[in-house]
């Protein structure tokens, strides 16, 4: 018998730190101070915030340098960071820290140039509450899926990611481990989350399950 799954939903409780920046070498000190939840609040959770937007940056850091400080180059190399890469938030903060501490040593004058204004460091204490009954075979999970709201969605197919430590999601790792379904996984881990919404990445995973079923 399969390891049953159980859906949750995640409600984030925001907190405004004691940091703020109101130039890039004072995002740069705080980055180095900032805790972890911080950063995952101002990019991973970025991403559920904003995976509506069609334009601008799915980062708050990046969006900040764009609209705060007009620095569209740093803020393009901010926005192509892509969270999917990232399974240790040190990993990520480390390269946050080096694309803007180059920037700053190569252009010192618009480094310290005052934003319009600043950036505030917050972070999201995460409550989670499960939905229903566990489910144990495609067709249940088909099922599940299909009501999950966004914040569900978003708690399992982003933010899994650095729980599980694996650049996977927690759709796929049950669908893998549990059911032995590797390539309905692997199809469904391939989504991307930067050129669709919530929604049209829940109607991806279960077109792909359909297929699957119809084979």
């Amino acid at each position: 018998m399969s390891t049953p799954f159980q859906f949750y939903t995640a409600a984030y409780v925001v907190q405004i730190d004691n940091q703020s920046a109101n130039k890039l070498t004072e995002l740069r000190e705080c980055l180095d101070r900032a805790p972890d939840a911080s950063i995952f609040f101002h990019t991973f959770q970025s991403l559920g915030r904003h995976h509506f937007l069609t334009e601008g940056f799915s980062n708050d850091f990046a969006q900040w340098v764009l609209a705060s400080l007009n620095r569209p180059e740093l803020a393009e190399r901010l926005g192509g960071l892509d969270v999917r890469d990232y399974v240790q938030l040190p990993d990520l903060r480390g390269d946050l820290n080096r694309m803007i501490g180059e920037y700053c040593d190569s252009h010192p004058r618009e480094a310290d140039m005052s934003a319009f204004e600043p950036f505030h460091f917050c972070q999201g204490v995460e409550v989670t509450v499960p939905l229903g009954s566990p489910v144990s075979t495609l067709e249940e999970f088909r099922d599940g899926l299909k009501k999950l709201s966004h914040a569900s969605l978003y708690y399992h197919f982003v933010a899994s990611r650095l729980r599980l430590h694996l650049n996977s999601n927690d759709f796929s790792f049950w669908l893998e481990d549990a059911l032995g379904m590797d390539t309905l996984a692997r199809r469904i881990n391939a989504i991307d989350i930067y050129t669709n919404t919530l929604d049209t990445t829940r109607d991806a995973i279960v077109r792909l399950i359909d297929w699957e079923t119809r084979k």
